[in-house]
């Protein structure tokens, strides 16, 4: 029996080092980078930063669930940015670079909820958790050059 394949959808700033961070977990099968959450049909780079198109950048995966679980997947989003900052990641401000979770399924929606009321009753951050908990929306993958983007120039992270 083949494995039945899955979505996940976050937005955690800049798209470049999740692509990485996500590619490389095994069973991830599929990693892409786009825009999703706005109202723009096929968004481009400029449009989504130039206009309030109201898209993020975000990281749509395909992964094989009897090889990771949507909580694992879960974890490393929570791990791998500041969910404090609104509109923020690093440098990068707008919009653009909000924290969101995009669930594809009612269960999604229910290990979102759950994984963000654990971080923030942990006490780990001194401000809220301002990520976003929404229904997935259509996934515009961004222009060729920005896939692979960081692994294309020889990067490891976004903000060096």
């Amino acid at each position: 029996m083949v494995p039945q394949r899955q979505l996940a959808s976050f937005a955690m700033g800049c798209f470049w080092s999740p692509e990485e961070l996500f590619r490389n977990v095994a069973g991830v099968t599929h990693a892409v980078v786009g825009y999703t959450g706005g109202v723009t049909k096929n968004p481009t780079y400029h449009e989504i930063h130039e206009r309030d198109t109201g898209h993020a950048e975000a990281i749509q995966i395909t992964f094989d669930p009897q090889q990771v679980s949507y909580e694992q997947l879960l974890q490393l989003f929570w791990a791998n940015h500041n969910p404090t900052t609104p509109n923020q990641d690093g440098p990068n401000i707008g919009s653009q670079y909000r924290s969101v979770i995009f669930y594809h399924t009612p269960e999604q929606q229910q290990a979102a909820e759950h994984s963000k009321a654990e971080l923030t009753g942990s006490g780990k951050w001194k401000r809220p958790v301002v990520t976003e908990i929404v229904p997935a929306q259509k996934f515009y993958p961004a222009e060729e050059y920005h896939q692979r983007y960081l692994q294309k120039r020889g990067l490891e992270r976004c903000h060096i």
